[in-house]
């Protein structure tokens, strides 16, 4: 592959409530050349395995909250980068990041890893990718969190806010993600806000994060609108795993209205936990959000 950028290991040294060991994948079926890094807390032969996936900018330093709760109750966790993110590889070429290839990673990386009886974790990216996964290894998962989220099956008018959004960020190539992040989520400290900086030392390192809101399919024939399209039709009428919904209400885009709507088509889907003071990372009430789910999976 193409020219691949691999963030200095440094970077990543004392980020604040951040004490996990990272785990590496190489060399995935169609991924030659490229690592990708993941957290995986917890016993290894556990009966449940908490699959969370991240979206833009963030990356698995977004479950630092959430991941402590599931092994405490006895679950493993695992939390991959997506390539283009935290201390996975990050190709150069923006025109590498395509919706099956973030897609077509995660699914290797389940098979690489084995990982089965999948609770699948999923805000953002991590539920716009995550959630047309478990149609193509239906047996592999069981359960479900999602959070400020959507399926993207192209069939709609993007909304307003997103379009801002998608604008400001292809203005901006050199995002500014200590700042986006602090803006987002108040509560997180300046050493937070920087840490979810820290896997991106230069714009160069950035090309993962511009791609993302140019893959949202805005028209049906865009990459990963047919697959979205699948993947509504199999929530609501082949899923038949247990779901738990939570709401970062603050969020100005993918809030209560794209999430209430995301529940109907969703099988089985109870009422959401709602958390008035959260914004779209509403993994930064995460320890919350991880007890709550725990409790209504019994």
């Amino acid at each position: 592959m193409a020219d691949i950028l691999r963030t200095p290991d440094e970077r990543f040294a004392d980020l604040p409530g951040f004490d996990f060991a990272p785990n590496y994948v190489e060399n995935l079926p169609g991924y030659d050349g490229m690592r990708m890094h993941y957290l995986d807390e917890g016993p290894a032969d556990a009966e449940h395995v908490f699959l969370c996936l991240h979206g833009q900018p963030s990356w698995s330093y977004l479950y630092r909250k959430m991941i402590p709760v599931f092994t405490a109750a006895g679950h493993r966790a695992v939390a991959p980068d997506f390539f283009g993110f935290g201390r996975s590889d990050k190709p150069v070429a923006d025109e590498t990041y395509t919706f099956d290839f973030h897609r077509d990673a995660i699914l290797r990386f389940i098979e690489q890893l084995d990982l089965r009886n999948i609770t699948l974790v999923g805000q953002d990216w991590g539920g716009v990718i995550g959630l047309t996964l478990p149609m193509e290894m239906p047996e592999r998962f069981s359960r479900l969190i999602v959070m400020n989220t959507a399926l993207s099956t192209g069939d709609f008018p993007l909304g307003e806010g997103f379009l801002a959004w998608r604008a400001f960020s292809n203005a901006n190539p050199d995002l500014d993600i200590a700042a986006l992040m602090a803006r987002a989520t108040p509560i997180l400290t300046p050493e937070e806000a920087a840490a979810y900086a820290a896997p991106f030392p230069d714009q160069s390192y950035k090309a993962g994060v511009r791609r993302f809101p140019n893959l949202v399919p805005d028209n049906p024939d865009a990459g990963g609108a047919a697959t979205s399209r699948r993947a509504r039709d199999w929530w609501g009428s082949e899923w038949n795993g247990q779901s738990f919904m939570a709401i970062g209400m603050q969020d100005p885009v993918l809030g209560a209205p794209a999430m209430h709507a995301l529940a109907k088509l969703i099988k089985g889907c109870p009422a959401p936990l709602e958390i008035a003071e959260a914004g779209h990372f509403v993994q930064e009430w995460g320890d919350q959000v991880a007890q709550q789910a725990l409790e209504a999976f019994g």
